[in-house]
């Protein structure tokens, strides 16, 4: 093995000013060390991107709607309309809070309505909350202003709107906009318009179209007052889970309840919002595709340049043999080749890959388009196992891979070797 390593990094690293076979063995090795730093570094930013994508934008959709709602089956309707209310159901919730899985549970109510200023008007759905939300979850959409405040005796005059609606409408920080809702029937039957006067005291932006273009939050008490709602009437749950890969387990398990109502659904957010999660589920195809490119991309490089190296000094093999030199001894010098350039390439390429990545955190230099993506900055999120594993699984490949070069090494006859030109 010390005869071998001696030859493979006396022809790998010699600086010496010899010319011909040696120089090119080190450029091969080289461009080799090359190809495996830009396969791992690729693989490694590939799933960074992929996971910071996904996890940031599940979480702008869950933060807005909740892991899994709660509501009345209502088959032939919109997911995301007004929807039939429902009574609060307190010991249920007592039991959903129980659960292992859940993180918290909260009422709400959605009404349609018209937003009227000087300038125009927006069609848009009223979401409504009650004092128990945390609204520490709208913190990170929150660009102007203040989440809505809550009265206990009747409902605050407030709403909060999207940036998308505010530029639509030219609407500013405490503006105070007419607000139109048409009520339910009466006792006569006759369906009336109710208007309403609300200050803005908030503009959010979740950067997902389908959310700023067509909601806005205020106080629950005024959609029940609107809708001729008793005080225990709502529109539906959200629940917040601490685990957002167990939404159809969690789901499932509610709904199959002893306690749970027969009329009702439970509805998660993938359920709500298709197109999101479909948009994501493509990322994953596009990202195992690209990975799987880089890794054929690096096993051919790398049995390229093996067999390169083996036929390039197919004439040193003939002399190594012909000196007693066993198969196994000639094979150690280009496993040491292989141990070089896998080596160095992984930990060069996974450390510019982490570097590149932590950069991206740090500062968010890669920009995109909010409109297409959802995100005006790559999102970027390092799951060290997945880093592991491309190391672990590159250093494997280049393993097996050996065993190609490992044949015509055997099959090499010193006479004929030590001719060949």
């Amino acid at each position: 093995m010390k005869v071998a390593g001696f030859i493979a990094d006396r022809i790998a690293f010699s600086k010496g000013n010899e010319k011909g076979r040696s120089s090119f063995s080190r450029f091969i090795i080289r461009l080799s060390v090359v190809a495996t730093v830009i396969s791992v570094m690729v693989m490694i930013l590939t799933l960074s991107f992929a996971n910071g994508f996904q996890e940031t934008i599940s979480q702008k959709v869950f933060s807005f709607i909740g892991h899994i709602r709660i509501k009345e089956k209502e088959p032939d309707k919109a997911i995301i309309s007004e929807e039939t209310p429902i009574l609060k159901n307190d010991s249920l919730v007592d039991q959903v809070r129980k659960d292992p899985d859940v993180e918290s549970i909260y009422p709400y109510a959605s009404k349609n309505a018209m937003l009227k200023t000087k300038t125009g008007i927006e069609s848009v759905l009223v979401k409504g909350l009650d004092s128990s939300y945390d609204f520490n979850r709208f913190q990170r959409f929150m660009v102007e202003g203040r989440p809505i405040g809550f009265s206990r005796e009747s409902y605050k005059r407030e709403i909060m709107v999207s940036a998308y609606t505010a530029s639509q409408m030219n609407i500013k920080l405490h503006d105070r906009i007419l607000v139109y809702f048409i009520r339910p029937p009466d006792s006569t039957g006759e369906r009336k318009m109710g208007t309403d006067k609300l200050e803005v005291v908030g503009i959010y932006k979740t950067g997902i179209e389908d959310y700023d273009r067509n909601f806005c939050i205020t106080d629950i008490k005024l959609i029940r007052r609107l809708n001729y709602w008793q005080p225990d009437e709502i529109a539906g749950y959200e629940i917040f889970l601490k685990d957002y890969t167990k939404i159809d387990s969690v789901a499932n398990r509610i709904y199959e309840a002893d306690n749970f109502p027969m009329t009702w659904n439970t509805v998660s957010a993938r359920d709500i919002s298709p197109n999101i999660f479909s948009w994501l589920g493509l990322m994953d195809k596009n990202r195992n595709i690209l990975i799987s490119l880089m890794l054929v991309i690096a096993i051919i490089n790398l049995i390229t340049c093996l067999i390169i190296l083996v036929l390039e000094r197919i004439r040193m093999i003939g002399i190594l043999k012909s000196l007693g030199a066993t198969n196994w001894t000639v094979q150690q010098i280009f496993i040491r080749y292989a141990a070089i350039i896998a080596g160095r390439g992984i930990v060069i390429g996974a450390t510019i890959g982490i570097l590149i990545s932590v950069i991206q955190q740090k500062t968010g230099f890669i920009k995109l388009k909010e409109e297409a993506y959802y995100v005006d900055t790559a999102a970027i999120k390092i799951v060290w196992w997945q880093v592991g594993a491309i190391c672990g699984g590159s250093l494997l490949i280049t393993m097996l891979v050996l065993m190609i070069p490992s044949f015509i090494i055997r099959k090499v006859q010193p006479v004929r070797a030590i001719q060949f030109r």
